[in-house]
């Protein structure tokens, strides 16, 4: 896997799941959705975010090998998150967006 295309990957997929484990919270999931999440969406939003989380973690070895990648994967998780809770507060809609347009956004550089 190309280091360059892993790293806005790995970004937008930490952001994925950093999304669907604050979309499990009652407040976060208000601020965006309007509502509370039904018990099952929750525990479906935190297995989601957590298996995100852990598949950046594999993309990250598979980009960098075990040594460099867990460290560049919680770089990517800190980046990301550090995003997410700056977007939140001020644009919610626009961050929950932002999951599902980043990744096509990042993607014409590597087809040119």
């Amino acid at each position: 896997m190309d280091p360059h295309f892993a790293l806005y990957l790995v970004f937008f997929v930490c952001y994925a799941g950093l999304l669907a484990l604050s979309l499990a919270m009652d407040r976060h999931h208000s601020q965006i959705r309007h509502g509370k999440p039904a018990p099952l969406l929750r525990r479906a939003l935190r297995l989601t975010g957590w298996s995100l989380l852990a598949l950046a973690l594999w993309l990250c070895s598979l980009a960098w090998g075990w040594a460099i990648g867990p460290v560049a994967w919680f770089g990517l998780l800190s980046t990301a998150a550090l995003g997410f809770v700056f977007l939140l507060p001020y644009a919610p809609r626009f961050a929950a967006w932002l999951a599902v347009v980043g990744p096509l956004l990042a993607l014409p550089p590597f087809f040119l």
